[in-house]
């Protein structure tokens, strides 16, 4: 089983959200990273940008395939990941701290809500393995 820090949220998507008062930090998670393979390209999305929960905020590139990155909460960009321009494999090497995407000023805390526990999230990748 993959690491699931217990702090942290998740989606679906495989998105991990860290949140601390009305900011919060996204990244993929263990499980997503490791079904990509090798990570060669990120694309970021623009500080200030702000994007709704659910819209798509950039993309990861592997040698294996492109997927898209899905906003897990609503909020305006504070701060991006420039350091994976350079090292895109900062996310295979250290997903919750490293190699984080993006940092974001929530604008609706309470969709946080609607995001799964880390017990949740690994009762989805249990469900989705079968």
């Amino acid at each position: 089983m993959s690491t699931i820090p217990k702090d942290n949220l998740y989606t679906r998507d495989h998105e991990w959200v860290r949140i601390e008062g009305n900011k919060a930090e996204v990244g993929i998670t263990d499980h997503a990273q490791k079904a990509l393979g090798d990570i060669v390209f990120v694309e970021l999305p623009d500080l200030e940008d702000e994007i709704e929960s659910g819209d798509e905020f950039g993309s990861i590139e592997s040698v294996k395939t492109v997927t898209s990155l899905f906003m897990p909460v609503s909020g305006r960009i504070i701060a991006v990941n420039t350091e994976l321009k350079d090292s895109p494999e900062l996310i295979n090497e250290e997903c919750y701290d490293e190699g984080w995407v993006i940092r974001l000023e929530l604008s609706n805390p309470d969709e946080s809500a609607e995001l799964l526990s880390s017990k949740n999230y690994e009762e989805f990748l249990l469900d989705e393995e079968a």
